[in-house]
């Protein structure tokens, strides 16, 4: 194989892995984030107790419109991911997803080797964390 086909190769994996991994992490971390949320809800809720009678009232509508958001955030991730209530049975796009992603995974070892897939899966995450470090308030 050529430098040059090496590099397009390389560069479309790092594409089919970077497309692919994003819209499987559109579902999986909703339900990260459900757990870091129900633990943020439960510190609101502790703290309410303390807080002065002129704003509580306030403050626990800002604590239900929490919850709120978390309810509807859980039903959404649930739908995503799942086809039956009883979140036995995943949702055929999920199943593909992930089977994708484990296939590009493989076609990247192939290709190009295990170092290279764990410096794909470095840059993924580099890149993700910086998307979250500069993005700005919208409005």
């Amino acid at each position: 194989m050529s430098l040059e086909e090496s590099r397009l190769i390389r560069r479309y994996l790092l594409w089919c892995y970077k497309t692919t991994k994003e819209d499987l992490d559109r579902i999986d971390r909703k339900f990260t984030q459900l757990k870091v949320d129900s633990y943020i809800l439960h510190q609101l809720q502790k703290t309410q107790k303390g807080i002065f009678v002129a704003i509580k009232q306030r403050y626990a509508e800002s604590v239900e419109n929490f919850r709120s958001y978390k309810d509807k955030k859980q039903h959404e991730a649930l739908e995503q991911k799942f086809f039956d209530a009883n979140k036995k049975i995943p949702q055929a796009h999920y199943v593909y997803l992930r089977n994708r992603l484990r296939a590009i995974e493989e076609a990247i070892r192939h290709f190009l080797g295990q170092k290279e897939l764990r410096a794909i899966q470095y840059l993924y995450e580099e890149e993700m964390t910086r998307r979250i470090l500069e993005a700005r308030e919208q409005g």
